[in-house]
């Protein structure tokens, strides 16, 4: 996310439900401020916000459904997730492709 974009500010408190119910789900919830942290930006090659990622045991999976508080704990609880393809495996933010663009984010920072 970003504190600038409108969407994510639209999202803000259903991810802090989400949150909050987290350990109900066995899950950890996270947030990232990509203005804060651009190599993370590069690493997982966000291109518009916000971006919401699962991961499970090292493999990423980008979630695009509905960004509702029933949804988003619905993708947990009903095992969504399994149906929807993992990030390729050159994509993966574990990837050193991923990881070049993690620095190439950063440098573009200090470049500015």
């Amino acid at each position: 996310y970003a504190p600038w974009c409108p969407a994510c500010q639209q999202i803000e408190l259903t991810w802090e439900s989400f949150a909050k119910e987290s350990e109900h789900l066995d899950i950890t919830v996270g947030k990232v401020d990509v203005t804060q942290e651009p190599g993370l930006s590069g690493r997982f090659f966000v291109t518009t916000l916000p971006t919401i990622y699962h991961a499970n045991d090292g493999v990423f999976r980008r979630y695009r459904g509905s960004r509702t508080l029933e949804d988003l704990q619905g993708y947990v609880l009903e095992r969504k997730w399994e149906a929807v393809e993992p990030v390729a495996g050159w994509k993966s933010p574990s990837s050193i492709m991923m990881h070049g663009m993690a620095g190439l984010f950063h440098l573009s920072g200090w470049i500015r």
